[in-house]
């Protein structure tokens, strides 16, 4: 049903939440860049695995060997009917916010590029797992304007905020490994290494029971944004209802 990207469902486990849903952004020859079409069928994509039982865990990758994805397709800018239109479609469909909303976990598997809304793109996710030839990026400051798609704010809450500025206000790559040493990704690991480490990795939380997976993200989500205090009692109020199910 997709024509940007590639959608599988993996069972690993014969019960809910026992399958990994693998979704590959299909744009190879444009190094997976982020096109109007593929925002929306991003959008249904999530939706579908937001709301499948199945799913235990979401895996996002690029198709080819070049790019995650080299950010939004800039071939597209100003093709839009107006700005105002442009604005109220985001608005409508904010891929990105979705995306921070689903409670099952993300994982980001990286090989070659991830720029510009490709890079805030695995950030929405939860873990990431880039390949040794990954870089990163968000180039945006260089074109005059800033990152848009959640980049000024996801990144320093992902890494330290001197790093975050830095790739925020020069607008410069990093490497992989630099990647690794700021905490923006949890592993690197050889190109060729890169499925099989990351199908090993969704295995592991799929195994896990479902619920407390769920609660557990929720818990240090939202708790991120709450003194430590009102936090702990988020906590324990989850921990109690998963108790009550189980």
């Amino acid at each position: 049903m997709f024509e940007s990207l590639l959608f599988d469902k993996q069972e690993v486990e014969p019960r809910p939440g026992g399958c990994i849903a693998w979704i590959t952004l299909n744009r190879p020859e444009k190094l997976n860049a982020v096109n109007l079409q593929m925002r929306d069928e991003m959008w249904t994509a999530m939706e579908w695995v937001r709301s499948d039982p199945d799913v235990g865990a979401i895996v996002l990758r690029g198709a080819g060997e070049r790019a995650f994805s080299a950010g939004a397709d800039i071939t597209e800018f100003g093709t839009a009917p107006s700005y105002v239109e442009a604005r109220r479609a985001r608005h409508e469909r904010d891929l990105w916010g979705l995306m921070l909303a689903i409670e099952k976990p993300m994982i980001a598997s990286i090989r070659g590029f991830a720029l510009g809304a490709g890079c805030e793109m695995s950030l929405c996710c939860d873990l990431r797992i880039a390949s040794e030839d990954a870089s990163f990026g968000l180039p945006e400051v260089k074109l005059g304007y800033i990152p848009s798609a959640g980049g000024t704010q996801l990144l320093p809450r992902t890494i330290a905020r001197g790093n975050a500025l830095l790739m925020i206000l020069t607008g410069e790559p990093i490497s992989a490994r630099q990647a690794l040493d700021f905490g923006l990704v949890q592993w690197v690991v050889p190109a060729g290494d890169l499925q099989a480490r990351t199908e090993e990795l969704a295995r592991r939380v799929v195994a896990r029971p479902a619920p407390a997976v769920r609660r557990a993200k929720e818990a240090v989500v939202r708790g991120l944004d709450l003194p430590l205090e009102e936090g702990v009692r988020m906590e324990w109020r989850l921990g109690r209802a998963l108790e009550a199910v189980t």
